[in-house]
């Protein structure tokens, strides 16, 4: 495959993955989380996600960069991604 169709395939891949991150939302199960705090110490804007988390509501903070890190590093797995509506589906 020449350099062109994997920079090709890239593209559609990272479009593909901004377009679903984009529509969505971090979405906390505040029963299993215990306050560790790594997922706020993770976020690259500084969001507090820990106290998301202890009040139970979604991080809809406009700034949200919707990156994942604190989905990820999130060690109890309490931190999932949520397709909001506010963007309509094609």
């Amino acid at each position: 495959m020449d350099w062109k169709a994997r920079l090709a395939r890239w593209f559609r891949q990272e479009a593909k993955r901004h377009e679903a991150m984009v529509a969505g939302y971090v979405v906390p199960d505040p029963i299993r989380c215990v306050q560790c705090g790594i997922c706020s110490y993770h976020c690259p804007i500084g969001i507090d996600v820990r106290r998301h988390a202890w009040e139970g509501q979604p991080v809809v903070e406009s700034y949200c960069l919707t990156c994942g890190e604190c989905v990820a590093r999130c060690p109890r797995g309490v931190l999932r991604f949520e397709r909001s509506d506010l963007l309509p589906a094609d």
